[in-house]
């Protein structure tokens, strides 16, 4: 048995990230599991996070790192901590994406972290970052512009995130508080190359297109979103992305707009993420609505495996559709972080519209 699960693990190596290798990493763990390997079964959990999390499937890597979290609670000597703790940022940085995740229990992660950090030796730059980064989720902000000044005054050390993350997530602030200018001043190191890492630039672009658009830079925003959509088309890790361009081109190029709804709904529709699939139906809503709703041609293509878009759909029929499932997403979230902001986002992206 043992020799068999290693043979699927060197299969899984040689693979590209995605469903097919999770879908190996799986059938690994489920035999080690069963064969009583625990050592063994963290280390393919660590694999399944590590994938799961870059590949768009971040209720996969919770479960595989609530597992490790356990067994490594149980048996600290056996296992390499230093993996472990940096895995904790990459599971906080998804925590919110899930309505039923309570706001208690996200706090006591943070919490958890934290303690552990400390425990280990690491400064606390890492904690007010992430609280930081759970504010802005939450819809938060004027908590996230408190932690954003504790994290900035503490120095990084080996257990901190790259600079460029960090910087990538402060022009997301000033984007999410409409301070166009500060925003597209904090990602000057970004535009120009100087700051970059695995997924800088990629979530950035998105995130000065708006920016650039109202301050009357309509090149350099159509330019941006052309190097920015190229770098994510093809990852469905960046959903949340894609609908920041959606959302775009709903007031500069509409009709560029439908093909990028076209390529992505597949993906949208059976999303683990439910934030980020919030974000693209809000999105595309908004985009569709831009359009013109009197026509009764169908004027998008919905993916083939959607049973209801296999008939004929009027654009307000498909507006109808998938609206409300976008408000009442917006709703389950703010009920769980006690405010409404997701609330009011959609309903100033179909106001405008």
């Amino acid at each position: 048995m043992e020799e068999t699960i290693y043979e699927l693990m060197e299969q899984a190596q040689d693979m590209p990230g995605g469903a097919a290798k999770l879908a190996i990493l799986e059938e690994a763990v489920r035999l080690a599991d069963s064969s009583g390997l625990k050592e063994l079964a963290y280390e393919i959990r660590g694999e399944i996070v590590d994938c799961a999390i870059f590949n768009g499937y971040p209720l996969k890597s919770l479960i595989a790192f609530s597992w490790q979290l356990g067994q490594f609670d149980q048996n600290p000597e056996e296992y390499d901590p230093v993996e472990l703790l940096w895995n904790y940022k990459w599971i906080l940085g998804k925590v919110c994406s899930f309505p039923n995740i309570s706001k208690t229990q996200i706090e006591d992660l943070v919490e958890d972290m934290r303690r552990r950090y400390a425990e280990y030796g690491y400064n606390e730059r890492p904690y007010y970052y992430y609280k930081f980064r759970i504010a802005m989720d939450m819809g938060e902000l004027d908590e996230a512009r408190r932690y954003l000044d504790m994290f900035r005054v503490i120095e990084p050390d080996s257990m901190s995130d790259c600079e460029a993350c960090e910087q990538s997530q402060m022009v997301r602030f000033y984007y999410l508080t409409g301070e166009d200018e500060q925003a597209l001043a904090v990602a000057k190191p970004i535009l120009s190359g100087r700051m970059r890492c695995a997924e800088v630039p990629h979530v950035t672009l998105s995130q000065v297109l708006l920016p650039l658009y109202r301050q009357g830079e309509v090149d350099q925003a159509k330019e941006q979103h052309r190097k920015g959509y190229r770098l994510v088309r093809d990852d469905r890790d960046f959903l949340k992305t894609i609908a920041e361009h959606i959302e775009y081109l709903t007031v500069a190029n509409p009709i560029e707009g439908i093909g990028v709804v076209e390529r992505h709904l597949h993906i949208a529709l059976d999303y683990e993420s439910g934030l980020e699939q919030m974000y693209f139906y809000a999105a595309m809503v908004g985009l569709l609505q831009k359009l013109d709703t009197s026509r009764k041609l169908r004027l998008i293509r919905m993916p083939a495996s959607f049973e209801w878009g296999k008939q004929e759909r009027t654009l307000e029929e498909i507006i109808a559709y998938f609206k409300p499932l976008a408000e009442s997403a917006a709703a389950e979230f703010d009920r769980r972080n006690g405010n409404a902001f997701y609330s009011d986002w959609i309903g100033k992206i179909v106001q405008t519209a």
